[in-house]
């Protein structure tokens, strides 16, 4: 039987009309609980722990796959390793090897290991001593707090719902499979520069002037990905710190946010940066606290506010060397009770 590749067969059924969609589909359908002007909230139910991903349905799902054309894979993970870029939210990582063919040979005292095993087997194992917010991620809505009583969507608080091991409401574990249609808002192609400059804020206004260069439109149900360029130094032997640290604090503002949001009807939020949301200059710092009421509201909008998760150190360069600004975005976190973010991922854009 002749192969055929992936693409033949999604052009074939487009031909077909197997695969035809418009704009006005391209969300899957009706949105269920997004409001123009408005957006989410805690309008799910007051046992949710899903926050807009629950607007994700198999129709939209099929949508997005029907994006599909080339067939085309982008890797959006960051590489990571004990060296790789730090900052006090991310704290160090180590990777130890746990189990050895060296040193599982020499164990005496199991002698099925030793003996009897003229084919010489043995394995690797290694143990991983890793914060939950490091690398490429998705935060979790039980990430972020606000408030006297600590609670964070949906009214979960922390003398309910907290503990030692973890949080037992809104974990990483809550967060669904992603399947979505992507885009890329090239803030730092639109800018004309490699990566935006340090604590430089990005507008709702900025973000719709970018969008209009590349002649994309968002669409409620959108996964939307904002490169700074920040994760071009990123790479081996944990990458240029100093650059990475230069740039990681560009990011987008609480009006941008809301703007995505309540107007646009984004579903997740992220970038290439380890915050997603702008971080001011030290001389700035408190004067933005004070308007905000938090050295993160963009953080506390999304998460909390709007049960919408941030993607964080998104790998968006070849995306950008590409053109790519529409994609389908495919993102399963990992599945670990009491987590507060999906970490150390590989999402992948598929054109």
């Amino acid at each position: 039987m002749k192969r055929t590749t992936l693409a033949a067969v999604i052009a074939a059924l487009a031909v077909t009309g197997c695969f035809a969609w418009t704009a006005a589909q391209d969300a899957g359908g009706t949105m269920k609980k997004w409001q123009k002007g408005k957006g989410w909230g805690w309008v799910w139910g007051p046992e949710d722990e899903v926050g807009a991903l629950n607007e994700m349905s198999d129709a939209s799902r099929l949508t997005a796959l029907r994006r599909v054309q080339q067939g085309k894979i982008y890797d959006l993970g960051a590489l990571y390793d004990r060296t790789s870029y730090k900052w006090p939210g991310h704290s160090p990582g180590e990777i130890i090897s746990f189990r050895t063919p060296e040193g599982v040979k020499r164990q005496a005292d199991l002698p099925a290991l030793v003996t009897g095993n003229p084919s010489g087997t043995a394995w690797h194992s290694c143990a991983l001593f890793l914060n939950d917010n490091v690398a490429t991620q998705i935060d979790g809505l039980g990430h972020a707090t606000e408030g006297a009583d600590d609670h964070w969507y949906n009214g979960f608080k922390e003398k309910d719902w907290g503990g030692n091991w973890g949080p037992r409401k809104c974990d990483a574990s809550t967060i669904p499979p992603i399947v979505a249609r992507g885009v890329l808002v090239d803030m730092a192609g639109f800018r004309g520069v490699d990566a935006l400059p340090a604590n430089t804020m990005i507008g709702s206004a900025d973000l719709q002037a970018a969008l209009k260069k590349q002649g994309t439109e968002l669409r409620p149900g959108d996964v939307v990905l904002v490169r700074t360029g920040t994760l071009r130094h990123w790479g081996e032997a944990g990458g240029d710190h100093a650059k990475i640290g230069e740039h990681d604090s560009a990011g987008i503002n609480l009006e941008a946010a809301k703007w995505l949001v309540e107007e646009q009807g984004a579903l997740m939020i992220g970038s290439d940066t380890s915050g997603l949301e702008y971080g001011p200059k030290v001389d700035d710092a408190k004067a933005y606290r004070e308007k905000y009421g938090s050295f993160m509201p963009v953080h506390n909008y999304l998460l909390i506010q709007q049960g919408v998760h941030i993607a964080e150190f998104h790998n968006l360069e070849e995306l950008a060397r590409d053109n790519a600004y529409e994609f389908t975005y495919v993102c399963g976190t990992n599945k670990i009770k009491g987590s507060t973010a999906g970490f150390t991922l590989r999402p992948i854009a598929i054109r």
